[in-house]
């Protein structure tokens, strides 16, 4: 009976562990401060609901990948300021679907607000939409900065009709984060890291955003404020669905 009862515990323990595939961890498991906000998970994104392969609103991240956004973490903490993250390892499957998306043949005002100064069948040729992407190889990622001092309790509400990706503030979605003058995975030229036409004061955070990940060897991609690669994590493209963590 003993070895019985034994045998049960250790069974019910192999259950509850959780492997990942090529180093893969939840990032919750390095680092619980940094705040999650997966987007593609949920109806907040510019298809309007969750992207094929995403069953949880989790970040899962290569464990390198999961020590230096800690590093970077511990260095804003002193600033009262939070990583936000948006999106992390992307099954290749919800790279897929947003290719499928992009070349249905329909476009309505919700997903417009993305991409409003030209039409999605033009974000291939633009750089915004590639048909592989680094998400899914765990070497790169989408984030922002929030302000851990201010008023970050406006939700996303999917029946508002809000004004574009460009637009203040006070009338686009709301992110909960700081306001780097555009919504995220805008695809228009503000959104482009160094752009002209926002104001100093957002430009001052995109700057102190890229300062951060840099000095932890993370690169920015100049069309998009958002989105870091860590060069040398790897080149495989993976396909697991992101699931629910068990604690």
């Amino acid at each position: 009976m003993a070895l019985a009862g034994l045998g049960l515990v250790l069974a019910a323990l192999s259950a509850r562990a959780q492997s990942l595939p090529g180093d893969f961890v939840f990032l919750r498991d390095i680092d619980p401060t940094i705040i999650q906000d997966i987007r593609y998970a949920g109806p907040n994104n510019f298809m309007g609901r969750p992207l094929a392969g995403y069953g949880a609103a989790e970040c899962v991240v290569k464990r390198q990948v999961g020590l230096r956004l800690k590093a970077v973490q511990q260095e804003l903490l002193r600033q009262k300021l939070s990583l936000k993250m948006l999106d992390c390892y992307r099954p290749a499957r919800a790279v897929a679907d947003m290719v499928a998306w992009s070349k249905n043949g329909t476009e309505t005002p919700a997903e417009r607000r993305y991409n409003p100064a030209f039409s999605k069948t033009d974000l291939f040729r633009l750089g915004y939409i590639a048909d592989r992407s680094q998400h899914s190889t765990g070497g790169a990622l989408d984030l922002t900065l929030v302000d851990l001092a201010a008023d970050n309790s406006a939700r996303f509400d999917p029946t508002k009709d809000y004004a574009d990706c460009t637009a203040p503030a006070a009338a686009r979605a709301p992110e909960g984060s700081v306001d780097m003058g555009t919504g995220y995975d805008c695809s228009d030229a503000k959104g482009h890291t160094a752009a002209a036409t926002i104001t100093p004061a957002q430009r001052r955070w995109r700057t102190l955003l890229v300062t951060a990940m840099s000095k932890q060897g993370f690169v920015n991609y100049s069309k998009e404020w958002w989105h870091f690669s860590l060069p040398g994590v790897g080149t495989q493209a993976y396909d697991f669905p992101i699931t629910t963590r068990r604690n």
